[in-house]
């Protein structure tokens, strides 16, 4: 094992690894993403992935609001690998569209007899995105202008269409077309129909790439990085005090670890060994952090955390103190010093464990997260 890879296992080994002294923060970005893929790759936790990452996992949905669409853009493996990564697309599936034969197989309709697209049924949040918006990443994947054929597979089955089971949403399908044709010279052929059949493909189908990441896609995912996701939490609603006003707000043990990056004692702190339901928030801003539901006991003394609520809440910086390489954890609206994170968590759950001060922390009970100005996040606790 190389010397670098034996110091960064010393620092988990530390105090239970949330000793933290004084941070060297000047390195972010890829350095920090550098240091985190060395760390899991120690403890064998990586999971690389060509494909980027779903916006969606970390969102709750109202079920009984959502709305679908059906769209056709050649192999459906892309596509639906692709427009389950669009923000506010609760589930995607693929299928068998619009053809002539009831309950059809992936072995009838390659052959072109069937008379069934390839075509993905996409259920969304009316709320987070709108029929336009996915109309518009799904020209973004497919050449509207060409017949039977995307990539390179050929046939009727790999032909391009928008099913829809909803008439009211006919309009905006045919305004978007009549937009996408000033783009080309060629007449688009892409179909508009009503959704008249459609019969859910085999399993080994379903989130096909997934399971196979050297399978063939004719879709290129760069476009996903144009996406314009809000966050769930707002940074702006949560300022930071002056530091006048923090030292007035926090005791002095607070202010000591989340402004002079100090550390705690293990197994001394407030909530090293609570569970109830709630949330943690920052003490300085009052910034949501983290949630009991991704709470968990790690034995170390301090609170440990699978993930924060949303990733967003806090950064990370390279941590040199103690002659040791580890990952500072900060908050994201107070920049307070909040611990650490390592790869030794619950492998289940991702492998991290985000190894926190119970001073940089206050927690609020779900029963009192609406009143207090939280319940918009009740749906990461229950």
């Amino acid at each position: 094992m190389k010397m670098k890879y034996l110091t960064i296992l010393l620092g988990l080994l530390l105090l239970g690894g949330c000793s933290a002294g004084e941070a060297d923060t000047s390195d972010s970005g890829t350095d920090i993403d550098s240091l985190r893929q060395e760390l899991a790759d120690v403890l064998n936790s990586s999971s690389d992935s060509k494909y980027p990452a779903n916006p969606n996992e970390d969102l709750t949905f109202d079920k009984d609001n959502l709305q679908e669409i059906y769209l056709a853009g050649g192999c459906f493996w892309g596509v639906e690998a692709y427009m389950e990564r669009v923000y506010g697309v609760y589930d995607v599936t693929s299928g068998y569209a619009n053809g002539t034969t009831e309950n059809p197989t992936y072995n009838e309709v390659i052959t072109g007899k069937t008379g069934h697209a390839e075509t993905v049924h996409i259920q969304f949040d009316p709320e987070r995105t709108d029929v336009e918006t996915i109309l518009d990443h799904f020209f973004m994947i497919i050449d509207p202008t060409s017949l039977n054929k995307q990539g390179n597979d050929r046939g009727t089955q790999y032909r391009t269409g928008v099913f829809y089971s909803d008439p009211a949403q006919k309009a905006i399908i045919d305004e978007k077309i009549a937009k996408e044709q000033v783009e080309y010279k060629k007449e688009i052929v892409t179909e508009v129909e009503p959704m008249t059949s459609y019969t859910l493909a085999e399993e080994e189908h379903q989130d096909y790439l997934e399971k196979n990441p050297n399978g063939y896609c004719h879709v290129e995912f760069d476009t996903l990085e144009d996406q314009e996701i809000p966050s769930v939490i707002d940074a702006a609603a949560y300022p930071k005090p002056s530091d006048q006003e923090l030292k007035e707000k926090l005791t002095k043990a607070q202010y000591q670890v989340t402004q002079g990056d100090e550390t705690e004692a293990a197994f001394s702190n407030e909530y090293w060994d609570t569970f109830e339901d709630g949330i943690y928030i920052d003490v300085a801003t009052g910034e949501p952090l983290f949630s009991s539901a991704d709470k968990y006991d790690s034995q170390c003394g301090w609170p440990s955390f699978t993930k924060p609520i949303i990733p967003e809440v806090v950064t990370e910086h390279k941590d040199k103190s103690f002659n040791m390489v580890r990952i500072e954890v900060r908050s994201r609206a107070g920049d307070s010093h909040l611990g650490h994170v390592f790869p030794d968590g619950p492998k289940d759950k991702g492998g991290l464990r985000y190894c926190i001060n119970s001073t940089a922390i206050d927690f609020i009970p779900l029963d009192e997260m609406e009143d207090k100005g939280y319940g918009y996040l009740t749906g990461y606790v229950k």
